[in-house]
């Protein structure tokens, strides 16, 4: 790419990674290589068989837990956001990927497993070619500022609030 930005998916709504993963799939498409580090989360969600199957193309790597983190994080908490994040340096800079997305990456701030100037040096280390996307409620208002591009979704109505569980397939 000539020119790539910084994208920030934010707000309570559902549908900032389905629509990080909706734009993996159209530069998959496009023959661009694609890096997803997915913080927080941990295990075989259906986005991630599913992306196995373009593997010549996207790589994926998870760097939590899989659980919510409330309160203050753990010791390993904090080392696997640790681990992504300089991952994430690694294939920002690399000049092998198009598109770097780092999923829950708003989330592992405010969590307390990165800090904002960690997100920001990531926008900052950025070459021009790249394209960034930054997922996860509650961005930070100095990444929203840096960002090129900032989705809100807002959240009207949604079935958790009628106890409906995540669904494999659709939620996870």
């Amino acid at each position: 790419m000539k020119e790539g930005f910084v994208q920030v998916y934010t707000g309570n709504g559902k549908g900032k990674t389905t629509a990080a993963l909706g734009l993996a799939i159209r530069a998959v498409g496009a023959g661009l290589k694609i890096f997803i580090a997915q913080f927080i989360k941990a295990g075989d969600y259906s986005e991630i068989k599913a992306l196995k199957k373009f593997s010549d193309h996207i790589t994926i790597r998870q760097f939590g837990q899989g659980r919510f983190i409330k309160g203050k994080p753990t010791e390993e908490d904090i080392t696997a956001a640790q681990k992504g994040l300089n991952a994430v340096k690694s294939a920002v800079s690399s000049g092998e990927y198009d598109l770097v997305i780092l999923d829950e990456g708003n989330v592992a701030v405010t969590c307390g497993l990165l800090s904002v100037r960690d997100i920001l040096d990531i926008i900052a280390i950025k070459p021009e070619s790249v394209e960034l996307v930054i997922t996860g409620r509650g961005a930070d208002p100095s990444v929203i500022e840096k960002a090129d591009l900032v989705t809100e979704m807002k959240e009207i109505k949604h079935y958790y609030q009628k106890g409906i569980q995540a669904r494999v397939g659709i939620e996870k």
